[in-house]
């Protein structure tokens, strides 16, 4: 007598389709990470895609080499590179069809390449 109508049951399921879908979306949105590092290359910031600073690295020596402008700078430059190709890479992912199959690829960065791995 639970019986449900086959219309209700459809609905039943395309939400729990679109659920899915949209976990699966919110999981793409948290892997995008970019780290562009800085004219020089000493500074290597982490930024996700909600543009927050997550991790920052400085090569052994940076903070000698540098005056705090010069540092400031390298620091700023390589945050702002990080945070525009982070948002390049949400803007594809919310641009694409959302009913279409995620890919099993990492997130391009604005240079056509793959997000690079964590530098050590």
């Amino acid at each position: 007598m639970n019986d449900i109508h086959p219309d209700v049951q459809a609905a039943l399921d395309a939400a729990r389709e679109l659920r899915n879908r949209i976990a699966d979306l919110r999981e793409r949105m948290d892997a995008i990470k970019a780290r562009r590092p800085s004219p020089s290359g000493l500074v290597v910031p982490e930024v996700d895609a909600m543009g927050r600073l997550t991790t920052l690295y400085l090569a052994p020596g940076t903070a000698a080499r540098f005056d705090n402008d010069e540092l400031t700078a390298e620091i700023m430059a390589a945050i702002r590179e990080s945070t525009a190709d982070a948002a390049r890479q949400y803007r594809t992912l919310m641009d694409a069809d959302p009913w279409a199959e995620p890919d099993t690829a990492e997130p391009e960065s604005a240079d056509g390449t793959t997000t690079p791995a964590e530098v050590s």
